[in-house]
């Protein structure tokens, strides 16, 4: 431990964040603070980790280098087994709660930072008392359920100059750094359309009509949280299948646009579309749909053009783009002399011939000290992540505005700005949702 007094830690750990607020943008910003003083990155934060296994273990793997002091779940099995793990690898017993309300009312100001790796549904009402507590928050993709949760975390963070990121974790990756400078360098010329893919297709299935049991470790009801009571179903939502309905996730969509979509949003500057429409099956009033096109129109960025945007996924994904056969998830930039696709770990420009002898432009965007650590990093210096909310929020509002567009059937103009669907009233009761008393975000 430093010299630093717990007391006078934990209030550096926020002021030292506070001075960069006015500074944050897709990627990179400076803190005043960070530039005056800083914490030694020996200094351990006290972080608590709400959600601890399948996605949400390798959250608390990741900010393991640090003191993770409480930890959260509805299910007393996974919690059991993250609290034995973390006791013996961190010589540590974090503190146990099945309720994270309850566990920032109680942690008060022993801990610095949150990890939040839920599901989606929990995301912003975990987050929102994350962020008015004067906590930094790490939290899974997407960063929310609704456009307007999306809104609200992002500028609350930003006001309290909190050191946030989103679980994008690709976005870490050498790859995406390496296509965003050649896309930046202009070597495809103007990128007038991207295709964004992926061949999942989290959705279908009926309501089950017959409760089942609930299992003895599981808390059913704070599972459920901030969303309408309903019994409890065998395999239907614990701990996997909530991505396909509504009331829990946002589908393939909500799942997997925030990893794609990144790419894009990074190397073209992408903020709010002006204009959105989706095509699908029918609209099921529960579940997700198992494939869906999304086409999103957005305006000119300073010296680049108007784009068009457009995803796909489940079953009606593309096989060709851009005169390209095409593997089962990716990213297409369509440009004015030529197209690169990139998936996770590669990227392809075309046409082949045109593109035999290319060299890369010189590299300009730092290889990342991971995802993680970035966001670790931050909470002690106020120095740069990539996917802070301010970024990741406008990434989420986008990818979820897709869903609206979707169950309203029609085509949306948006006022990104008021966050209203200027010729689709009918689409504010999806933009924003009601919550079950107790769990309210406003």
């Amino acid at each position: 431990m430093s010299s630093l007094s717990s007391r006078n830690r934990r209030s550096f750990l926020k002021t030292s964040a506070a001075g960069s607020a006015a500074a944050l943008s897709s990627s990179l910003f400076v803190s005043e603070a960070s530039a005056k003083a800083s914490l030694s990155p020996l200094e351990k934060l006290n972080i608590a980790c709400i959600g601890t296994a399948n996605r949400a273990a390798e959250d608390v793997n990741g900010v393991m280098s640090e003191n993770i002091v409480a930890i959260v779940d509805v299910d007393s099995n996974y919690l059991n087994k993250a609290k034995a793990m973390l006791t013996e690898k961190n010589k540590l017993e974090p503190r146990t709660y099945a309720d994270y309300r309850e566990m920032i009312d109680k942690e008060g100001d022993k801990i610095d930072a949150v990890v939040i790796g839920t599901a989606d549904h929990h995301h912003a009402p975990a987050s929102i008392r994350a962020i008015r507590a004067g906590k930094h928050v790490y939290c899974e993709k997407p960063l929310t359920h609704t456009v307007f949760e999306a809104r609200l975390i992002a500028t609350e963070a930003k006001k309290r100059g909190l050191a946030t990121q989103l679980g994008t974790q690709i976005h870490a990756e050498n790859n995406y750094r390496r296509v965003v400078e050649i896309i930046q360098a202009g070597v495809i010329g103007d990128v007038t359309d991207v295709h964004v893919w992926v061949g999942k297709g989290w959705g279908g299935g009926e309501r089950p009509a017959k409760a089942d049991p609930v299992p003895a470790s599981l808390n059913w009801d704070l599972w459920l949280g901030p969303a309408p009571e309903r019994p409890y179903a065998d395999g239907q939502y614990h701990p996997a299948n909530w991505r396909r309905w509504w009331d829990f996730g946002q589908g393939t969509l909500g799942d997997m646009a925030c990893h794609y979509m990144d790419l894009p949003f990074w190397a073209l500057d992408l903020k709010h579309p002006v204009r959105c429409e989706a095509e699908g099956p029918d609209v099921h009033p529960e579940t997700c749909p198992l494939g869906l096109i999304v086409k999103y129109d957005f305006p000119a960025r300073g010296s680049m053009p108007a784009l068009k945007l457009t995803w796909y996924d489940g079953d009606l994904i593309p096989k060709k783009i851009a005169g390209q056969s095409v593997p089962a998830n990716g990213v297409m930039f369509v440009g004015k002399n030529g197209s690169l696709f990139s998936d996770y770990s590669r990227y392809r420009l075309f046409p082949a011939d045109k593109f035999a002898d290319f060299k890369p432009p010189a590299e300009s965007i730092p290889n990342s000290i991971g995802h993680h650590a970035e966001w670790i990093k931050a909470c002690k210096d106020g120095s740069p992540t990539t996917c802070n909310f301010d970024y990741s929020g406008a990434l989420t509002e986008t990818v979820l505005l897709g869903n609206v567009a979707y169950r309203t059937g029609k085509a949306i103009e948006w006022d990104a700005e008021n966050l209203v669907a200027k010729n689709v009233p009918e689409a504010a009761k999806l933009i924003t949702k009601e919550y079950r008393a107790g769990w309210e975000v406003v």
